[in-house]
C-alpha cells in the first residue's frame, strides 16, 4: 500500500476532508482503521454517505487495517488513513505500517481535555500516545486545513500540563 496521508479528525469525513485534503492525498481510498467506528452501524453508514465522489471508503478494526496493508494483494493501492484519534495511529505504527507524518486537523473539546489549539484538544492518553509515536520517529505535522503552516505540535505538546 502506498499511504498518501494519515491524518487524525475525529470528525472523519466532512466538508474540510472531502474537498481539500481527498484531493490534497491523491489517493484511491480512504480507510478509516477504528474499532469504535467500526461497530457503530450509524456513525460507519454517515461517514460512508459523506464520501467525496470516486474514492472508496473503508471503515475497519485496527487489526484488519494492519492485515490488509501486509497483504501483497494491495502493494499498489494508494491510501488515506483518517483517524479519530493518535492511540488508532500509534496502533498501527507498532502492527509496522510505516506512518511517517501524521496530519493532527481536528480532536474537538470535551470533558478532561486540554485545548492545544482552536480545533485540537488532548486527553493525556493522547499525549502518551502522540509521544510515543514521537519516540518512534512519526512526525506531528498540525495544520486544521492544507493552507495553514505547520505548526510545531511536538512544542505545543511540551507546553502542556499534563502527566
Amino acid at each position: 500500500m502506498i499511504i498518501k496521508l494519515a491524518r487524525i479528525d475525529d470528525r472523519l469525513i466532512h466538508g474540510q476532508v472531502a474537498t481539500v485534503w481527498a484531493k490534497e492525498a491523491k489517493a484511491e481510498r480512504i480507510i478509516i482503521p477504528s474499532d469504535e467506528v467500526a461497530n457503530d452501524e450509524i456513525r460507519r453508514t454517515l461517514v460512508k454517505q459523506a464520501a467525496p465522489p470516486g474514492i472508496k471508503v473503508n471503515i475497519v478494526s485496527i487489526e484488519k487495517a494492519i492485515k490488509v496493508y501486509h497483504n501483497p494483494k494491495y502493494d499498489k493501492e494508494t491510501v488515506f488513513y483518517l483517524f479519530t484519534k493518535p492511540q488508532e495511529v500509534l496502533d498501527l505504527v507498532k502492527g509496522g505500517v510505516p506512518i511517517q507524518t501524521i496530519n493532527i486537523g481536528g480532536m474537538q473539546f470535551k470533558e478532561g481535555r486540554i485545548q492545544v489549539t482552536k480545533a485540537i484538544s488532548v486527553s493525556r492518553e493522547d499525549v502518551e500516545a502522540f509521544r510515543e509515536l514521537i519516540r518512534l520517529g512519526v512526525k506531528l505535522d498540525c495544520r486544521v486545513v492544507a493552507t495553514d503552516s505547520p505548526k510545531d505540535f511536538k512544542a505545543l505538546l511540551n507546553e502542556l500540563e499534563v502527566g
